[in-house]
């Protein structure tokens, strides 16, 4: 354990992660600013965080900067970001419990389970459903802004990207499931 968490603070201080940093540093921007009636703030807030999530994977692919530590934190600020996200919406009536439930229950599966698997020396790392689920959210999350005029116009966008991130997001769950059966037996093999 000592020698994977040596790992995730090696070379911790470039710029993916100091933009994976502020991410992090946004979530309780974000709320503070929904929860104090100025949605158009948060949109902004959200979407700047969105940006630097897409821009610390470039830069890390590009610079060749990728790092334990940002592998593992930068699904950790989408998570936080996105359950913050979903919460402030429900708050507002925009989002329903039950999409909620299903995507903190699934988050602490990951979560538990990351921790576990960290013990053993194995680090889940983001797939391409997971990656895909977290654009749904954004877009769903951004059309949550714009609930009541989505419902005016009798076209219920924000609904219909929720269902589909909710899917996704299970669906991601279970290829991370198999992935991680899949490493511990390939691990059990060099064991033997």
């Amino acid at each position: 354990m000592k020698d994977m968490i040596k790992d995730l603070s090696k070379d911790i201080w470039n710029v993916p992660n100091a933009l994976t940093m502020l991410r992090l540093a946004l979530v309780p921007v974000f709320i503070v600013v929904y929860m104090t009636g100025h949605p158009y703030w948060a949109l902004a807030v959200y979407v700047l965080a969105s940006l630097t999530d897409a821009l610390d994977g470039y830069l890390a692919r590009s610079r060749n900067q990728i790092t334990g530590f940002g592998k593992l934190m930068d699904p950790l600020a989408d998570k936080l970001m996105v359950i913050s996200a979903l919460v402030c919406h429900h708050l507002n009536g925009v989002i329903p419990l039950s999409a909620i439930v299903i995507v903190a229950v699934k988050e602490c599966i990951m979560i538990v389970g990351g921790l576990c698997l960290l013990n053993r020396g194995l680090v889940v790392y983001s797939n391409i459903v997971g990656k895909t689920a977290t654009v749904f959210f954004v877009l769903t999350m951004v059309a949550g802004f714009f609930h009541k005029e989505l419902a005016a116009a009798g076209f219920p966008l924000d609904t219909i990207l929720l269902w589909c991130s909710v899917t996704l997001s299970v669906t991601a769950l279970i290829v991370y499931v198999f992935w991680t059966v899949k490493q511990l037996d390939l691990m059990k093999g060099k064991k033997s």
